[in-house]
């Protein structure tokens, strides 16, 4: 129904009540804003009462305002641009604390994902990972860092990990042409999504390559041509991607994968331990009384 939430508007405009229709007009005309405000809200901005905002989304069909209002946002995610990012937070702060604000909703998307994330889907996606030839990460624009992250840890526990990021499309394509059915394939995009990465994961895909995808949904451009999917809550803040819930999935990850490899692991970080010292990677602590 979100696909269509707008449409769905524009068909029963002429059944609606006088009330329904200023609701309705305003979304047509502000869904950007109006996905992101409580019924609360949008009764005031609209000039109605809250119970007739929350009557208004039961008639659409939905279970209650919280179910279209997640049907608005998921259908607005991927089309705003940068101004209007900019213009939604605006919107969604004025006069709140940043810091609170930030926080909590990072808090929620956290909660949000560790309730819903399949367990199965993950054990899944970390048993391909151990048994495959080679590991592949694709990710790019706000989601390269993740990338990154996740290849720097995986590069201490396997010996063919490529991390594919910051490339253009051509040089993507270059770069995982040899991927085959013996390698796993690990791909992040949230809104707005990338189309880059949602064509490499498909040509991974096509070329026989288990591809896991972390995303925001099961039904995203990435989520919907991946062998296992990995939901991570994502949210807009400004012109700021949050990524707190797929860096925690990262985190559980990387975790689960170094159980599985402990004593490899262990002997990998002895001689490193030693190297370390021997060049002086790190600083020395200082005790008390070297101070």
């Amino acid at each position: 129904m979100s696909r269509d939430i707008l449409s769905l508007l524009k068909d029963n405009m002429a059944e609606f009540s006088k009330g329904q229709k200023r609701i309705a007009q305003y979304i047509l005309e502000s869904y950007d804003k109006a996905a992101f405000m409580t019924a609360n809200r949008l009764a005031q901005n609209v000039g109605v009462s809250e119970s007739t905002v929350v009557r208004f989304a039961v008639d659409l069909g939905f279970d209650g305002y919280p179910s279209m209002q997640k049907a608005m946002q998921e259908m607005v995610l991927n089309r705003l641009t940068s101004v209007q990012r900019i213009e939604v937070a605006n919107d969604r702060m004025k006069n709140q604390d940043v810091i609170s604000t930030v926080f909590h909703s990072d808090m929620e998307k956290l909660r949000q994902t560790e309730e819903t994330v399949s367990r199965e889907e993950f054990n899944d996606a970390v048993a391909a990972i151990l048994k495959a030839k080679r590991v592949y990460i694709l990710g790019v624009r706000s989601v390269a860092p993740l990338a990154s992250f996740l290849g720097y840890y995986l590069n201490y526990m396997f010996n063919n990990v490529h991390v594919v990021s910051g490339l253009s499309e051509g040089e993507m394509f270059e770069k995982i042409v040899g991927v085959n059915s013996s390698d796993a394939v690990i791909a992040f995009s949230f809104p707005r999504y990338s189309a880059s990465t949602t064509k490499g994961a498909r040509y991974c895909c096509s070329a026989g390559a288990t591809v896991i995808g972390i995303t925001d949904s099961k039904l995203s451009p990435l989520g919907q041509c991946c062998d296992h999917v990995l939901v991570a809550k994502s949210d807009m803040v400004s012109l700021v991607d949050s990524l707190v819930a797929p860096l925690s999935m990262i985190n559980a990850l990387i975790v689960a994968i170094a159980a599985k490899k402990e004593k490899e692991i262990a002997h990998t970080f002895e001689s490193l331990e030693h190297i370390w010292d021997e060049y002086n990677v790190y600083e020395k602590q200082v005790t008390g009384h070297d101070a």
